[in-house]
């Protein structure tokens, strides 16, 4: 209750809440905008969050993406262009909807479903971090790898309908994690003479590369098919929400549980949710024939899972050090660069800031509220905003950013080499959110791997003397066999029921 009473006084301060605004307010102007996404927000607040205490560098983080997985939604009603990934999965049943003259009810839906969904994920999370948290105090080197490599598996495996190239993308992450001095021998290690590479690969300036550049080389390179946005009026975007929430509560409550749990899945994400949970939605449905025509069914499935997800992805984040998606993989950084090390001890040491995550999180959901309805009115003149305009101006922050975490060009360097191989990689199909996950957990499977063959003096069987390690070992040799299985079938996608012609 100490903890609790603290936390709410660092959050109620007029400083703090003005960066939780304000952060939101980039948030739904970043998700709005075609093609910059809601992980590239946060991207962008990284170097800002340096000169900031932790909390107001944590409520910025939270309230910034929060924002922009909902604010995905108005371009693919209004264009038919997702603003997010998260929103990917439903965007032409969106824009189908408002063709149909449902725009209000359809953005109407797509906001307090998603004020409610996240709310779910948020309450999942308070209940079951500090839970799993007690539980991780007992957990030795042996778990904390199993846990890294199943991780770095079920990145690999959710990412990519590719599973070879969801691999290469995670072994040249943890290649590039090998730059440096080594953690157990401090010997240097691929740093040819260079005294900058002793350092390593600074993480913030490569993930602003692989994330934030790669997507500005991506708009800048391709032709810009945005067309007109839809032409009707908005009006009362809440008529009728009540009557959908009773019809359809049940879908509700069956997305924000496949977001919870596909969140809280290291590496999988808001956007494997809002797919899985869209292909649920047509799979039960008792009209599956109205799906594609601009049917609420699939919409209030689907944008329910993509909040909800992004409160249970901080689960593994906060208790174990594991990035539940690509945007904890980031927070992770913010939190060592606090001094905050993630991991079940946080919860001992700094409660008052997991407690203030907690509230921010709550916070930054009924924001969403005001907030969306606001961008939701001025959104056909957001939605106008030149690209010649804007990638110019996130290019000057992204190098501002990556100069700041270094004080030197190294930083710079780092982000532009990294930002050219990351567009590289994305244009011939192979998924970022691997290699990312590569780099955060590579020191620690490396740290862990080395103390456990200490500790079982060189024999693999110690990896399964433990009950959980040996319950983790197996999952993850379980979650292997059925990649190795998988790659001899006829090639398919990773969702079942998606792959037909009118999925």
């Amino acid at each position: 209750m100490d903890a609790l009473l603290l936390a709410a006084n660092l959050i109620f301060d007029p400083k703090v809440l003005w960066v939780i605004v304000a952060a939101s307010a980039f948030g739904m102007f970043v998700g709005a905008m075609p093609g910059l996404t809601a992980t590239m927000a946060t991207a962008l607040l990284v170097p800002i969050t340096f000169f900031m205490d932790p909390v107001p560098a944590l409520g910025a983080i939270v309230a910034a993406t929060t924002m922009a997985i909902f604010a995905g939604d108005i371009p693919a009603a209004m264009l038919r262009i997702p603003g997010t990934p998260a929103s990917a999965a439903y965007t032409d049943e969106s824009y189908a909807m408002s063709k149909k003259g449902e725009l209000d009810l359809n953005m109407g839906v797509n906001l307090v479903f998603s004020v409610l969904g996240g709310l779910i994920g948020v309450a999942i999370l308070i209940l079951a971090a500090p839970a799993l948290a007690e539980a991780a105090i007992n957990f030795s080197s042996f778990e904390y790898f199993w846990l890294a490599l199943l991780g770095l598996t079920c990145a690999v495996f959710m990412s990519s309908d590719l599973p070879l190239k969801g691999i290469t993308s995670l072994l040249f992450g943890l290649a590039i994690n090998t730059i440096g001095i080594d953690p157990s021998a401090g010997f240097p290690r691929f740093t040819f003479g260079s005294v900058e590479l002793l350092q390593g690969i600074s993480f913030i300036p490569a993930m602003i590369g692989m994330f934030a550049l790669s997507e500005l080389l991506r708009g800048a390179v391709t032709v810009d098919h945005q067309g007109a946005v839809i032409a009707q009026k908005i009006g009362n975007i809440f008529t009728g929400i009540f009557a959908v929430f009773k019809r359809y509560w049940r879908n509700f409550l069956r997305g924000s549980a496949i977001g919870v749990m596909i969140g809280a899945l290291p590496g999988a994400g808001a956007d494997i949710a809002a797919w899985i949970s869209f292909a649920v939605s047509k799979r039960f449905s008792k009209t599956p024939e109205k799906f594609g025509t601009g049917h609420v069914e699939g919409i209030v499935d689907a944008t329910s899972a993509n909040n909800s997800a992004l409160g249970a992805a901080w689960i593994p984040a906060l208790v174990f050090g594991i990035p539940g998606d690509s945007i904890t993989a980031i927070v992770i950084g913010v939190l060592y660069m606090k001094g905050m090390n993630p991991g079940p001890t946080v919860f001992l040491q700094n409660p008052q800031f997991i407690y203030a995550v907690f509230l921010i999180f709550i916070l930054a959901n009924l924001l969403m509220l005001p907030l969306g309805w606001a961008a939701i009115k001025c959104s056909k003149q957001l939605l106008r905003v030149p690209r010649n305009v804007l990638l110019p101006v996130i290019l000057m922050f992204c190098v501002v950013g990556a100069y700041a975490m270094t004080n030197s060009p190294y930083g710079i360097i780092i982000m532009l080499v990294l930002g050219i191989i990351g567009w590289l990689m994305e244009e011939h199909g192979f998924p970022i959110a691997p290699a990312i996950l590569g780099l955060v957990l590579g020191e620690m499977l490396e740290q862990n791997f080395m103390t456990s063959m200490i500790k079982a003096d060189g024999s693999l069987l110690g990896f399964f003397e433990r009950p959980i390690a040996a319950g983790l070992g197996i999952v993850t040799v379980l979650i292997w066999g059925a990649m190795i299985w998988r790659s001899f079938k006829p090639k398919s996608g990773i969702i079942p029921g998606l792959d037909s012609p009118g999925a």
